[in-house]
């Protein structure tokens, strides 16, 4: 059975672009991706992952502010009950200069994983199989069965 991942672009950002990708190659991976596109709020992300039973919540920004479009988010999912890993990706901060104390800002504010534009949709996947303990046989049975 596929594992449910939520996708989508926080605040204001409006570059859906990276999303885009990033939902066809977790699709590709067995994944089942919901994806809610640009402008979602912390809420649309909780209630999404509430009424889809998902196990990840991954969101993207390549604005810059992500920082302020973030704050609180993990204080939203404790109070729905929500036990999923979170993943956010893009540019995260104007002006970002080292991107492990990007990094090392968001797991403080309890992301599982935090990666920069840069980043690889394969390296993003196998990090969510590691941190779903999805097997590499439950991987090919579900894009098997998509």
């Amino acid at each position: 059975m596929p594992r449910t991942v939520i996708l989508g672009v926080i605040g204001s950002d409006a570059h859906v672009v990276g999303i885009t990708i990033l939902e066809q190659a977790l699709s590709a991976a067995g994944f089942d991706v919901v994806n809610l596109g640009v402008k979602t709020s912390q809420a649309d992300f909780v209630d999404a992952a509430q009424s889809h039973d998902a196990e990840a919540v991954l969101v993207s920004s390549l604005y810059g502010h992500a920082r302020q479009d973030c704050e609180g988010f993990h204080d939203r999912i404790a109070d729905a009950g929500l036990d999923v890993c979170t993943y956010v990706g893009g540019n995260l901060a104007v002006g970002q200069d080292e991107f492990e104390q990007t990094r090392e800002r968001f797991r403080e504010m309890g992301f599982d994983r935090v990666f920069d534009a840069e980043t690889d949709p394969q390296e993003a996947i196998a990090a969510l199989r590691q941190d779903l303990q999805l097997t590499a046989r439950e991987a090919e049975r579900a894009r098997v069965d998509s």
